[in-house]
């Protein structure tokens, strides 16, 4: 038996006695309801995850309109990823992937708090829902066939999520540390929308995970029995072969760490933010501009870049990145800007991401000028 089952009975049982849900790989079809794969299950109150379910976080995140995700591992017995250092872990058929996103709720109908960090609530095996307000839960499965991507959307009550291949929009209020308050859409991806992201080759269309590749996922987390390095708690558990120790994999930057550079930062933001597009056989490759986390500095990285066809989204702006000069950089304007036609990324914000844009700005303030003679 895999490693943690005693760890997650006792989070179970200073829980209250839940007993945990029972995972399990649908090969076909469409399940009308998150909880008919068995990887979490809720009453309104906690929400506990599944036996034999690991979480998991990046050291760099996407930026969803300020949501905290709780991300989830699952395979079934006698399968494990295979490692690749370069890439996102070579998942085996039966796999499955989780992503919750929740926001801490404010007091009136549709509010919720702009927190940076793990929110109120979190904890090792689950979230208490206490001030917590769950918005959708998104499955990637490994099937046969390739990989599906199924949205969830959690019901008034948080006790069921159920299925919207067609997306939505959920209206909320997000408040900010000092008290503004600002109206924003929420959108739940449709199954397009979900392609137009995890497919990062635009070749092959084939949608894969983003987030678990070792650059991101090489980190410790805290869980129920004390904080582990989550790539040896995945080959513990044998959902993981081959992997060199966490001494030998690559590390991406984090957002905030007192110990990586300006540059690493910068670049660990752009690599899980922008690069599943802008990469040279990304859904943008006819851009030219390369985002991905090893991608040589010059034009392709955007210095002193023209822009192809960006129209009116260089927002007046002549090079992708001016170095020294965020304010004539177009990448500052579409990070900036809420306007639909020019704003990037193209999916998954409404408002803008402040600390990602002053990490960007300083980043670029760094830089020597150079682009004399460019263009």
């Amino acid at each position: 038996m895999r490693h943690g089952i005693l760890a997650f009975a006792l989070l179970v049982a200073a829980c209250g006695g839940r007993e945990a849900a029972s995972p399990r790989f649908v090969a076909e079809g469409n399940p009308p309801l998150l909880s008919d794969w068995g990887m979490m299950t809720s009453n309104g109150r906690e929400l506990v995850l599944g036996e034999g379910v690991i979480p998991y976080d990046l050291n760099m995140a996407l930026f969803s309109d300020y949501a905290h995700k709780q991300r989830t591992l699952w395979m079934p017995d006698g399968v494990s990823a295979g490692y690749r250092e370069d890439g996102v872990l070579d998942f085996p058929v039966g796999t499955v992937i989780t992503k919750t996103f929740y926001y801490p709720g404010g007091r009136g109908a549709g509010e919720v708090l702009q927190t940076t960090g793990t929110a109120d609530g979190w904890r090792p095996g689950g979230l208490d829902l206490s001030g917590i307000r769950l918005v959708e839960t998104r499955i990637l499965a490994r099937r046969e066939t390739g990989w599906i991507a199924l949205p969830y959307v959690w019901n008034e009550e948080q006790t069921e999520a159920e299925l919207r291949r067609a997306g939505g929009i959920e209206r909320l209020t997000l408040i900010a540390p000092d008290g503004n308050r600002q109206d924003f859409a929420y959108a739940v991806p449709d199954a397009n929308q979900c392609a137009g992201c995890h497919a990062v080759d635009n070749t092959t269309r084939a949608i894969q995970p983003i987030g678990p590749a070792p650059r991101h996922i090489n980190r410790d987390y805290d869980y129920a029995d004390g904080p582990r390095n989550q790539l040896a708690e995945f080959a513990a558990h044998g959902y993981l072969a081959g992997w060199p120790g966490a001494g030998t994999a690559p590390r991406a930057a984090a957002l905030s760490d007192p110990d990586a550079g300006i540059e690493d930062r910068a670049r660990s933001y752009l690599d899980i933010n922008c690069a599943h597009c802008h990469n040279p056989a990304g859904p943008a490759d006819t851009s030219g501009l390369h985002l991905q986390h090893d991608a040589p500095p010059g034009p392709n990285l955007g210095l002193c870049k023209l822009p192809i066809a960006a129209g009116g989204g260089t927002g007046g702006r002549r090079f992708s990145i001016m170095p020294g000069e965020p304010d004539d950089s177009i990448l500052v304007y579409r990070m900036e800007t809420n306007d639909p036609g020019a704003m990037m990324p193209e999916l998954g914000r409404a408002v803008r991401h402040e600390e990602g844009i002053a990490l960007i700005r300083d980043w670029i303030s760094r830089m020597e000028p150079d682009c004399h003679g460019a263009g």
